[in-house]
């Protein structure tokens, strides 16, 4: 059993930065294929950002290209989700996802395992 934790979140002004992290347990870390997917109300869930098992490889959404950044420390078999100059179009329940690929998927039906979400909220 695979089991995503994001223990993140908050509230943050317009013009300002927040860092999300998802811990994963259960299985070897390494093996898993990571992203970021939001869900903001009225709204259908979107991807945000993707990593493959190595993180040599990245994928981003184009409404959050050049402001967030993925990246993965497989020693804490942790993931992270950089946000910089967040705008209040930002404001949703932030998931992180696993699958067992080697690429980075972007693919919402691609990943297998769910965290339980974190809200982040930006003010205008």
């Amino acid at each position: 059993q695979v089991q995503l934790v994001e223990p993140g979140g908050g509230l943050v002004q317009a013009g300002g930065s927040l860092r999300l992290a998802c811990a994963v347990s259960g299985r070897t870390f390494i093996t898993y294929g990571m992203g970021w997917f939001r869900l903001a109300p009225g709204k259908e869930r979107q991807f945000v950002a993707a990593i493959s098992w190595s993180g040599a490889s990245t994928y981003y959404a184009d409404s959050v290209k050049g402001r967030f950044t993925i990246s993965r420390d497989d020693a804490k078999t942790t993931v992270y989700l950089q946000m910089n100059s967040l705008k209040p179009e930002d404001t949703a329940v932030y998931h992180c996802a696993a699958h067992s690929r080697a690429v980075a998927m972007i693919s919402l039906s691609s990943y297998e395992y769910w965290g339980q979400g974190t809200q982040v909220t930006v003010s205008s």
